[in-house]
């Protein structure tokens, strides 16, 4: 196997408790949350990892990143903006 990084643009709203809600815009329906930042973080990693895994099984291709990011704030007071990178693993042809 042949692990292949792949980057993607995250979207991290702050919540009203503190917390972050996250979502992937080029991964629709790919969303997590965290109770901080790091965690936030880390369970957006973990999301887009088990994402792409359901992708790879089902014979898919891996989406490309979007280009741009619309926000709407809502009643929230802070967005984020990030890019993530996971290793993706790939099975080598």
């Amino acid at each position: 196997m042949k692990e292949k990084e792949l980057t993607y643009t995250v979207v991290l709203m702050r919540e009203q408790d503190g917390g972050y809600s996250v979502s992937v815009p080029a991964l629709k329906g790919c969303h997590t949350q965290g109770d901080d930042l790091p965690e936030a973080l880390w369970m957006t990693q973990d999301a887009i990892q088990g994402y792409l895994a359901v992708l790879a099984e089902d014979g898919d291709p891996m989406p490309p990143d979007v280009d741009t990011v619309a926000l709407d704030l809502g009643d929230g007071k802070e967005a984020l903006v990030y890019k993530v990178t996971v290793r993706e693993a790939a099975a080598v042809a």
